[in-house]
């Protein structure tokens, strides 16, 4: 396995939590914001569950994810399976697995993407390969998996329908799965908002080799319950739970209950979109006056920068004023002048960075 990343920062957040007005931590996507109550009487009133919950979900929750498919992804007709799983990341780091990768198999991973993806395919032994284009793949490796993360993390780029159809074409021609990290869709900032790999614009009339991953972690500040799903190919989905069954991974039945709550109530992520959306402006507005440019960022949690200098200088120079980012280069050598910034902190914090931004 590689070194954990976020260990290589341990120095850069020494600098930063030595400012006089303290750290203002926009290193990681980790919620801030209260969870909302409904959610949280959910999950006290569910709270009494001695027994074992079921690995598919509780009916009421996979009819509560159905549903909001349909209203937020597109996902039309009957044909798609649903299955919650205990985060996103969990699902992410064991699909290959979980599908019987092993070595001599591909994994296609984005240029520049969150680093499980690749971490996942080394758990089962397979290889992983960075692509932003399938064509650039040459005569075709055995390629089994191709992750799509759009909206990115770390880039915020929102892939078009029209690419995302030509990915599917070119997975299903070849007999690979290809899996859509879409943790992000609910996040759009620009004019045309992301679009699903569930949607019939992507998915065409069938969900043949196709998954989607979501996570309530954003939309809902659920990152502490660990709650997320994982939809699509009834038949992939049937795969992946008898697996599942097997190995005890069970979303607990007060979380399956919090998240029935979450998945039926759209204005409270409403509310936590327009907190992201103001605290975003003033990051954006402060880190252009201060001569970083912006590249991507239509949607999601963060802002990819960059001075034009290798990343971990710029890592140092806003550590020297208390702000801690992620450096590019966790995601990919693509991104070694870029540096992710999170728009997970709170208003007073945001406002202190944007005037240290300020000062220069």
């Amino acid at each position: 396995m590689p070194d954990f990343p976020w260990d290589a920062l341990e120095p850069a957040k020494a600098t930063a939590r030595a400012h006089p007005d303290g750290l203002v931590d926009l290193s990681i996507g980790t919620p801030v914001d209260p969870v909302p109550p409904a959610v949280r009487t959910a999950l006290a009133e569910a709270s009494d569950a001695p027994g074992y919950p079921l690995t598919a979900g509780s009916a009421r929750l996979r009819e509560a994810i159905e549903s909001w498919l349909r209203r937020s992804c597109g996902a039309a007709g009957e044909g798609f399976g649903v299955l919650p799983t205990i985060g996103s990341k969990e699902l992410i780091a064991w699909l290959p697995t979980l599908l019987g990768l092993g070595p001599g198999d591909v994994v296609v991973i984005p240029s520049v993407c969150y680093p499980t993806y690749e971490v996942g395919a080394r758990l089962a032994g397979a290889s992983a390969v960075r692509a932003d284009s399938l064509v650039s793949l040459g005569p075709a490796p055995r390629v089994r998996l191709i992750w799509v993360n759009s909206p990115s993390n770390p880039t915020g780029r929102v892939l078009p329908p029209e690419h995302l159809r030509k990915m599917v074409d070119w997975a299903r021609e070849r007999g690979a799965v290809i899996a859509s990290d879409e943790c992000y869709l609910p996040l759009g900032w620009s004019a045309e908002p992301p679009v699903s790999v569930l949607s019939p614009q992507v998915a065409g009339s069938s969900y043949d080799s196709v998954l989607a991953v979501h996570s309530l972690s954003k939309r809902t500040n659920l990152a502490g319950y660990r709650a997320g799903f994982v939809s699509g190919d009834p038949a992939l989905v049937s795969e992946l739970l008898a697996v599942r069954k097997h190995a005890g991974m069970i979303v607990p039945a007060p979380v399956q209950a919090a998240m029935v709550a979450a998945l039926d109530d759209e204005s409270h992520v409403a509310q936590q979109r327009d907190r992201y959306a103001r605290r975003r402006e003033v990051l954006r507005t402060a880190l252009t006056k201060a001569g970083f440019r912006i590249d991507h960022s239509e949607a999601g949690l963060y802002l990819w920068a960059t001075r034009g200098e290798p990343c971990w200088s710029t890592v140092d120079w806003l550590a020297e004023r208390g702000i801690l980012v992620a450096p590019g280069d966790f995601y990919g050598p693509a991104g070694g002048e870029h540096v992710r910034i999170a728009l997970t902190a709170t208003d007073e914090r945001v406002a202190a960075a944007a005037e240290r931004l300020g000062r220069g």
